[in-house]
């Protein structure tokens, strides 16, 4: 394993930069927007990955997208439309932060989506106050841990290789996506045994520093690398190329695992505490999405589509 204990590039790997600030490459995630201080993103993260399968509309880069009439963006500067939807989570849980007395309605966030503290903080408040999540008992934690035994194996090792497609300010998402589509397929399919196409490929294409050395990782423990890139790549039996990307708060990887060294399966009682936390935060998660489909199904929203609802779902 190389140097170095957090990956910059997401796998871990200490020669991509790991441990510091990520560089101006890699500056902006593709499934969230952590990077930015003070964002109410920062801490609920309204990815596709916790919502359900909201989609953007298609409004050109003429229309302001808002929230109410509130502008997510400034005249002329649409962003991603992964970011919108970001911004239009977070515009939504501050309005209702108003709502509620919690915040001054002349506090609205910048134009490149940046809220204030006073504004996450509120938002905090309102998610606590309509967020209930019971702790699990134990019946239900044991029937987790049976059904799922390789997420709480201890000493996980897994040996992999990457390609970087870090996404970068001002990026055409799409774009990169179809490259990294591209670059995966590419890896998948070719079958000369004479050429090391995967270490061709990162050393073409990677943004990461591991590209010198066809993207080559070494051995990867869970805890080192970010926490969306250890869930797609560990408790798992697959070896060779990852039949999809990666996706992570640095960009998309395509990932070829090499080797796994399985872990030790500890007694339930050694991981009850941990059972629980997984258990509590899929249901945390749950009950946000439906709040926030029930608050974007009262709104007047242009230029975003979201996951919207009619009734009340939040218990």
């Amino acid at each position: 394993m190389q140097d170095g204990t957090s990956g910059g590039c997401g796998s871990g790997s200490g020669q991509c930069g790991c441990s510091g600030t990520v560089t101006a490459e890699a500056a902006k995630p593709v499934d969230s927007v952590a990077t930015q201080p003070k964002q109410i993103a920062q801490k609920y993260d309204f990815s596709a990955a916790t919502l359900a399968s909201p989609t953007v509309a298609s409004a050109g880069h003429g229309v302001q997208a808002s929230v109410n009439g509130i502008a997510l963006h400034a005249p002329g500067d649409r962003p991603d439309d992964n970011t919108l939807r970001q911004r239009a989570y977070g515009e939504l849980l501050r309005q209702e932060a108003v709502s509620a007395g919690l915040l001054a309605k002349e506090d609205i966030a910048t134009d490149d989506g940046i809220q204030s503290e006073a504004a996450t903080q509120a938002i905090e408040k309102i998610l606590e106050s309509v967020l209930v999540v019971p702790a699990p008992d134990e019946a239900t934690s044991r029937r987790f841990f049976t059904a799922n035994p390789s997420r709480f194996q201890n000493g996980e090792e897994v040996r992999a290789r990457h390609i970087l497609f870090a996404v970068t300010p001002g990026m055409d998402v799409v774009r990169l996506r179809n490259r990294a589509e591209a670059a995966l397929l590419d890896a998948r399919c070719r079958d000369d045994k004479s050429v090391d196409r995967f270490a061709a490929l990162a050393r073409e294409l990677s943004n990461c520093p591991s590209a010198t050395d066809g993207g080559d990782l070494g051995w990867l423990t869970a805890s080192e690398c970010a926490p969306e890139f250890a869930r797609e790549v560990f408790g798992r039996t697959e070896v060779g190329v990852l039949p999809r990307l990666v996706h992570s708060r640095f960009g998309l990887h395509v990932v070829e695992v090499i080797e796994r060294k399985p872990g030790e399966m500890p007694e339930f009682e050694a991981v009850r505490g941990a059972v629980s936390q997984v258990l509590q935060q899929q249901t945390y998660v749950t009950a946000l999405r439906q709040y926030l489909q029930l608050v974007a199904g009262s709104a007047h929203i242009v230029g975003v589509e979201l996951d919207a609802a009619d009734s009340p779902l939040v218990q």
